[in-house]
């Protein structure tokens, strides 16, 4: 595992408390509080920056990859889900569609596979899709290109460029201090993601995050995206 230095923290920012509703069997409560950070801002403010700056230069590749996912496969370019984000306030994530469009739901399924690693100390492994890949989506997957899309979702504030990365998991799978990493944004990398990503336990992910939310600065921001470049050039991103 990557160590990673634990920059000087804020101050306790503004928590504004909001109660997200939990269906399905809880192991908590039926109704869990979770404190909503206001986002500072510096940190909005750089993510609209870059997505400016870079959306433009990204827009031939973007549409490169929508129009290569239309013609190796049958079905939406966008796979459009909903994830657990700020506040415990679920939200539409957007990617690339890597996948065959199937005709029954794997979210389930996947959402399953994560939540059986919340109570394991091993690493973390991806669930077993290639055999349903589209072709090419393994390497869309690889180079994080299916993740693109959620530029999107930044511009429109429900994610940041860092922050927590949201998944499949549902409000109940968690233990009751784990629910502290939706108290901010979700992030389209992390700590997590230049730490070891999916060699890591998913208590260390979690870890990662709560370290993160209690630390986080413009310097500790921009550090992290300069190290997932690097990541995603020189390590491998699985």
């Amino acid at each position: 595992m990557t160590t990673v230095t634990d920059w000087s923290s804020n101050p306790e920012p503004h928590l504004e408390p909001t109660e997200a509703p939990i269906h399905g069997p809880a192991t908590v409560a039926s109704c869990v509080q979770i404190r909503r950070r206001e986002t500072p801002l510096w940190k909005r403010t750089i993510d609209v920056g870059l997505v400016v700056v870079f959306a433009p230069l990204l827009a031939p590749l973007l549409l490169a990859v929508a129009v290569y996912v239309r013609m190796v496969s049958s079905g939406p370019v966008m796979f459009i889900q909903s994830r657990i984000g700020h506040g415990g306030e679920p939200f539409a994530i957007y990617k690339f569609r890597t996948m065959h469009v199937s005709s029954e739901s794997r979210d389930e399924t996947h959402r399953g596979f994560v939540a059986s690693y919340a109570g394991d100390d091993g690493a973390m492994k991806k669930p077993d899709y290639k055999d349903q890949l589209i072709f090419g989506g393994d390497f869309l997957r690889k180079t994080s290109i299916d993740e693109l899309p959620q530029l999107l979702n930044v511009l429109k504030g429900n994610m940041s460029l860092v922050g927590p990365r949201p998944d499949v998991m549902q409000l109940e799978d968690y233990e009751p201090g784990q629910l502290r990493r939706f108290e901010v944004l979700p992030g389209m990398t992390g700590l997590w993601q230049v730490s070891g990503k999916n060699r890591l336990s998913f208590e260390q992910m979690v870890e990662l995050d709560l370290r993160y939310i209690d630390t986080q600065t413009l310097t500790r921001d921009l550090v992290i995206l300069a190290r997932t470049a690097l990541v995603l050039v020189f390590e491998r991103n699985e």
